[in-house]
């Protein structure tokens, strides 16, 4: 949202991850047979004979370019800049746009919470325990040489994903116990007794590799050299930490499947790099680029006053966004010893007066964050509900009190900037937990002064960052801000080597197992992941199998709030806010379905190059 940290998430083969599976954990598959689509919750809205999804437009032209900036990442993405190609590793900081250039046995239908239809996999068989999974692949399935796409290199790619894949994937697929390929058209995927109940989709999602082409390669290595992959797209020019080029392969083996009819239009797809901001919105102004998501509100509210837009070349578009809204925040390293007590952590929350800022720095434009599943009807609200208690009461013991009362939620400042009752409750919370004031120095129990460090890559949060330093201040917290390049800044995170960091992290509508790797135990220690808090709770643990696992869209709700309520009571971050909408300003030589996809806006993938509005405009 505005000013957005970078927004993380998975995007796997050339259809977005949808974190869903096939079938609830345990439920058994009566005389199975192949099936053209799998769900969570064994919903399916198209039938095997469809055509095509309902939200593209199946005339779509092809031609033109579409240009843009990184603004989402995935694996070892950095939004900054880049120095490989490789993104399914934790070596490096990988390009936009890879995840084009490969696909998956299934891809994501955007007008359904979890739907997968088949791509490579023309069908899917599910055993009577669901620990099995056995995909018939397509014939027709080809690599951009020409080569035969097998059952062989789908096993191969799922056992070096597990092996060596990065952490946002490899511990996901940790359940996976093996893929075999009995013959040239048959995956057999197996997992394990307990497996969580989104892991099968999750894995008919994952990018496949040629073996033949990783045989004679180093599979985590950092390269420049453009892989084979099998997706609509293919590299084109780049040039390092600056652009990437994705050209369409015209020859594309699934361009008439029906899960790409209307889709992958654009003859090239560019991804421009700044590590600037400002510059990076005068290029656009200047029509370096001609797509821009707009997050930062004063730039919406002041900054499109600019020729190209009065003469209407750039056109600003406002969509709605029916997806949760993700976690954005500054996020507490809890490693770390100042920042293990609640209590402190709670106290540095009241320091950022939102309202103030909000007024003041945004225009009014947006609204404070309190959940985890913000904007979705996964957020706990109120007192807990019998079902969320049933889950909630085998945990009391190692639970908060607030737990069980009202949810947890920042509170409203007099919107002042400087709110005395918040800042006075902030200095008796650090006196609860054993912490002194001498001379003007927050100390802590042992006498080490309480001193924050902010990292980031980026100063468009800086205006933010620095009243919030200042009432840190005036409670004796010492607070400085680190500006580090993108490689070192990827690095710190790796390393979780910070104090408090920035960052969004968006979820599915039907989250699942991937919620370990941001507020899991396991996770809290491994390199690389999405853990920055460092949570490890065995309650929350408790809560994400049940996530992981619940057998219906009902059961998950109830999963969900009853997470979302323990995260909020360990203040594991200081929430932001959001915007239940998407800005766009687009140069206009874009054309776009009238009714777009609920879960997602579409771009570039079912967009594609007005011919005529280019040459309206002169960019044609």
């Amino acid at each position: 949202m505005s000013p957005a940290p970078t927004r993380r998430g998975l995007v796997l083969g050339a259809g977005a991850l949808a974190g869903a599976a096939c079938l609830p954990r345990g439920a058994r598959a009566q005389n199975p047979r192949p099936a053209h689509g799998l769900s969570s919750f064994g919903d399916l809205k198209y039938p095997a004979d469809f055509q095509n999804f309902d939200y593209v437009n199946p005339a779509a032209p092809h031609g033109g370019r579409f240009s843009a900036q990184l603004s989402a990442t995935f694996g070892n993405q950095n939004g900054n800049t880049f120095n490989t190609l490789n993104v399914y590793v934790l070596r490096g900081d990988g390009a936009a746009g890879m995840n084009l250039t490969f696909d998956s046995l299934m891809v994501r239908a955007l007008d359904e919470p979890d739907a997968l239809y088949g791509l490579v996999a023309r069908a899917v068989e599910v055993s009577e325990d669901g620990l099995t999974y056995t995909f018939r692949l397509r014939p027709q399935a080809r690599f951009h040489d020409g080569s035969r796409l097998t059952a062989r290199d789908v096993a191969a790619s799922l056992k070096l994903l597990k092996a060596k894949g990065h952490p946002e994937i490899s511990q996901v697929i940790a359940d996976m116990t093996d893929a075999a390929a009995p013959d040239e058209g048959t995956v057999i995927v197996t997992f394990a007794p307990g497996r969580s109940r989104d892991l099968p989709l999750f894995v008919a999602q994952l990018p496949i590799f040629s073996a033949a082409y990783y045989e004679t390669r180093d599979f985590e290595a950092a390269s420049l050299e453009p892989p084979l992959g099998s997706g609509p797209y293919q590299v084109g020019r780049l040039d390092v930490g600056r652009f990437i080029e994705l050209e369409r392969v015209r020859d594309y083996w699934a361009a008439d499947l029906p899960v790409n009819v209307g889709q992958n239009n654009f003859d090239s797809i560019r991804y421009e790099y700044f590590r600037d901001r400002q510059v990076a919105f005068e290029a656009f102004k200047s029509g370096a680029f001609t797509y821009r998501e707009e997050f930062t509100a004063r730039v919406w509210a002041t900054g499109y006053d600019f020729p190209a837009v009065k003469e209407g070349r750039v056109v600003q578009t406002t969509l709605p966004d029916a997806t949760p809204s993700g976690t954005q925040g500054w996020w507490i390293n809890t490693r770390r010893e100042p920042f293990r007590d609640p209590r402190v952590r709670e106290a540095i929350g009241l320091c950022f007066d939102f309202d103030w800022t909000n007024r003041n720095l945004m225009y009014g434009a947006y609204t404070r964050t309190a959940s985890y599943f913000e904007n979705s009807d996964l957020k706990a609200t109120g007192k807990p509900s019998a079902e969320e208690l049933a889950l909630l009461d085998p945990l009391r013991d190692g639970l908060p009190a607030e737990v069980f009362g009202e949810a947890w939620t920042p509170p409203a400042s007099d919107g002042s900037g400087q709110d005395r009752a918040l800042l006075s409750r902030a200095v008796a919370l650090l006196r609860e937990a054993g912490c002194t004031r001498e001379g003007g120095i927050a100390r802590l129990p042992g006498g080490k002064p309480i001193e924050i460090e902010f990292l980031d890559t980026d100063p468009a949060l800086e205006p933010h960052t620095h009243p919030f330093i200042r009432n840190l201040g005036l409670i004796g917290i010492k607070g400085t801000i680190r500006q580090v390049d993108p490689s070192q800044y990827q690095a710190r995170l790796n390393d979780f080597a910070f104090d408090v960091t920035s960052r969004r992290f968006t979820n599915g509508v039907t989250p699942g197992a991937e919620l370990r790797q941001a507020y899991g135990s396991r996770a809290a220690g491994t390199p690389g992941s999405n853990n920055l808090a460092g949570i490890a709770d065995p309650a929350i643990d408790a809560l994400l199998d049940k996530v992981a696992n619940a057998a219906s869209r009902q059961d998950l709700t109830h999963a969900c709030r009853a997470l979302d309520r323990v995260l909020r009571a360990g203040r594991y971050w200081v929430p932001m806010w959001y915007s239940g909408s998407h800005r766009l300003a687009v140069w206009d030589v874009y054309g776009r379905p009238a009714a777009g996809p609920r879960y997602g806006l579409g771009a570039p993938s079912i967009w594609w190059f007005d011919a005529d509005k280019a040459r309206r405009i002169g960019r044609n």
